[in-house]
């Protein structure tokens, strides 16, 4: 089965790392609010973090509770799920506000009118919806913006089951996770390489067979060259 991007009902995005150059902003934060327990533990915390990309702050943060701490920190210090929730919210603010947005998004949203488009993210719902009515970009999401701390899973088989995401359908991602995720809902997948931290991303995307592109605006240029999205399944 095969489409043209202008042929998809329904464009799901992630936000990090596909409209948002910001997984390193989150990459520094998750290290600099976990620094208190210790230079070892923030590492090991970094380290799980970006094998894990596209999973809610929510559960990386249980983990590192709950895993990582007992066997990096001897005496850590008293410090709870919400205070570091609320440490890391504030420090990933700023980055979020000001990071670099894809190029050429608003000209792939032009060429693509007749497409539902959605943000299905790990990052936080509210934080989000902040975000993007602050920087101009809410209203190009026309089928909304969605995050955690609902899954990506639990997003895509709502959305889905509510008609808000219509076949044919394609996810737009930067992590292994999004690819399995879209696998999951039945959607097809494009994986965006120029800002993943997915560090063997061409060898997994060769051996998955899973079509690539480095970025947004790469989407956007190609589009009157007949660019096709392969189904994989």
């Amino acid at each position: 089965m095969k489409h043209i991007i202008t042929e998809y009902a329904s464009l799901i995005f992630d936000c990090d790392g596909v409209v948002l150059n910001s997984n390193r902003v989150k990459t520094r934060a998750f290290y600099q609010t976990t620094l208190s327990y210790g230079e070892a533990a923030a590492q090991a915390f970094v380290d799980y973090h970006v094998a894990n990309g596209g999973v809610s702050r929510y559960k990386k943060f249980s983990h590192f509770l709950e895993q990582i701490i007992p066997t990096h920190t001897i005496s850590p210090p008293d410090i709870d799920l919400d205070t570091l929730l609320q440490s890391y919210a504030a420090q990933v603010r700023h980055g979020l506000l000001n990071c670099q947005v894809a190029e050429s998004l608003q000209l792939l949203r032009e060429r693509t009118p007749n497409s539902r488009w959605l943000i299905v993210s790990g990052g936080d719902q509210t934080e989000l919806r902040e975000v993007f009515a602050t920087r101009g970009l809410a209203d190009l999401f026309d089928g909304g913006i969605f995050g955690s701390p609902d899954t990506k899973d639990q997003i895509l088989a709502r959305e889905i089951q509510n008609g808000n995401i219509e076949n044919p359908a394609l996810f737009l991602g930067d992590s292994k996770y999004d690819y399995q995720a879209a696998t999951t809902a039945g959607l097809d997948f494009l994986f965006i390489s120029s800002w993943s931290e997915v560090t063997d991303w061409d060898k997994w995307c060769h051996e998955q067979k899973i079509q690539n592109v480095s970025n947004i605006s790469k989407i956007a240029s190609q589009l009157t060259a007949s660019i096709k999205i392969f189904d994989t399944k």
